[in-house]
């Protein structure tokens, strides 16, 4: 049996977890070759295959040789991993090519190029899958197969709230993502995790969209107008004498992958991986609130704060015959050094699904944990998508690209109305299957 030839654009850190797991899954995957605008950050992952994994040298080749790679190589897949608003094009021009796509999330950042995806897709009739390792997780996995199960009949409504502390939810505001253009903020960069699992998990498609948001914490004028001037003399953290005590702090010499992929790529990316999360130039929302109407009238609350003491999710999901409630608490952030000195018994994290059923006594669910990173779906989902044989989905957790487009239409959506302060119809948006009421519609 051939093995499936991939390659990697944008070999920043989320792709270190692709090029793992294809190597990993070497008996019927190949890694065949690297792009990206960076031959620095291309050194460091050709040296992590050489080295750590065991692995070969593969060729590499700059963005703009983007389809001299596609031409030469003749990869089976694409795999993106680049910065969100260059996903549409590289997705477009390897479909265009005869490739298949693997694309982290989001699948691309505005209506526009959201569009354009879709109509690539149906024209070219080739396969993209949007890497949402959120369906993996054993835990969100059990919520599904409850709701499946009819065990609080119908779904009527889902309540949300997700919390990023001030370790992984300021890292945003370090790095591009903290530029709406580039990004879509995060109502599209990070929201789109809980977007998706709220369709999967009540197995709908949006209709409407109302949305709040502001800059209430980082930027230039929230430091100082809590007294925290000094927290904006300098436009980075690593190097910086003055940034020591700040909390905020990143050093980018304190890692080996923070140290090779950015700090050493800077002359070749211009790319300033520690930038001052109290800077000017600042424009997505740190806090946020939305309320979506689905094509089967099920509501979802959300809200979004990145700047809270601590990090996870609570979700509340309500039917005919009583309610779900999944918690997720996290005990680490990306940064280390921004953990508390001294835990409570709930910084030290986990996940619980409790069933609440109308007039009987409600119970926990027990859930196998499983290893790995994020929550153990990223393993679980590597198989999936690398291994030789796979056994058949039952939950239905592998996600194309109208899928893909039925998460990001609600952050996207959630943007404009901010903007205009109105209801925003996601068909206004894209022509999304007009008649199909349930995701599993969807591709």
């Amino acid at each position: 049996m051939s093995k499936k030839r991939y390659v990697l654009i944008g070999t920043g850190i989320r792709s270190q977890y692709f090029i793992s797991s294809v190597v990993e899954h070497r008996d019927a995957s190949e890694l065949v070759a690297f792009c990206d605008l960076s031959p620095t950050r291309m050194a460091y992952s050709n040296a992590r295959l050489t080295g750590e994994l065991g692995y070969h040298e593969i060729p590499t080749y700059l963005a703009d040789q983007f389809d001299r790679m596609l031409k030469e190589q003749r990869p089976d897949c694409v795999i993106v991993t680049s910065k969100d608003v260059t996903h549409c094009d590289y997705i477009v021009r390897a479909l265009r090519a005869g490739c298949d796509v693997i694309t982290e999330k989001p699948m691309t950042i505005d209506a526009e190029k959201c569009r354009l995806i879709l109509a690539t897709a149906a024209e070219t009739k080739r396969k993209v899958l949007v890497a949402f390792n959120y369906r993996w997780s054993s835990h969100r996995t059990k919520v599904k197969e409850l709701i499946s199960a009819g065990t609080i009949g119908n779904v009527k409504s889902v309540d949300l709230e997700y919390l990023l502390n001030t370790g992984h939810g300021a890292d945003y505001y370090r790095r591009w993502h903290a530029h709406l253009a580039e990004s879509g903020g995060l109502l599209v960069h990070k929201s789109t995790h809980h977007f998706d699992l709220v369709n999967w998990w009540i197995d709908g498609i949006p209709e409407q969209v109302f949305a709040y948001g502001r800059l209430d914490f980082y930027g230039k004028k929230n430091a100082i107008a809590r007294g925290e001037a000094d927290r904006t003399t300098y436009d980075r953290y690593t190097g910086h004498p003055n940034s020591n005590n700040d909390p905020f702090y990143l050093d980018l010499k304190s890692s080996s992958d923070l140290e090779g992929l950015y700090l050493k790529a800077e002359k070749d990316s211009g790319y300033v991986r520690d930038r001052n999360v109290f800077r000017e130039d600042i424009d997505i929302y740190d806090n946020m609130s939305v309320v979506v109407r689905y094509r089967t009238g099920q509501l979802l609350t959300y809200s979004l704060l990145s700047f809270s003491p601590r990090e996870g999710m609570r979700v509340g999901i309500n039917g005919d015959r009583g309610r779900i409630e999944y918690h997720e608490i996290q005990p680490t952030h990306i940064l280390p050094d921004a953990e508390p000195k001294e835990r409570s018994s709930e910084d030290i994290g986990g996940e619980s699904v409790h069933v609440y059923p109308h007039f009987k006594a409600s119970y926990e669910v027990p859930v196998e944990i499983l290893p790995g990173s994020h929550n153990g779906s990223d393993p679980v989902l590597a198989d999936y998508l690398f291994s030789a044989s796979v056994p058949p989905d039952r939950t239905g957790r592998p996600a194309g690209h109208e899928q893909g487009a039925a998460s990001i239409l609600i952050g996207i959506a959630a943007n404009q109305s901010i903007t205009t302060n109105r209801p925003v119809q996601i068909l206004d948006l894209a022509n999304l299957k007009p008649g199909a009421k349930r995701l599993s519609e969807l591709s």
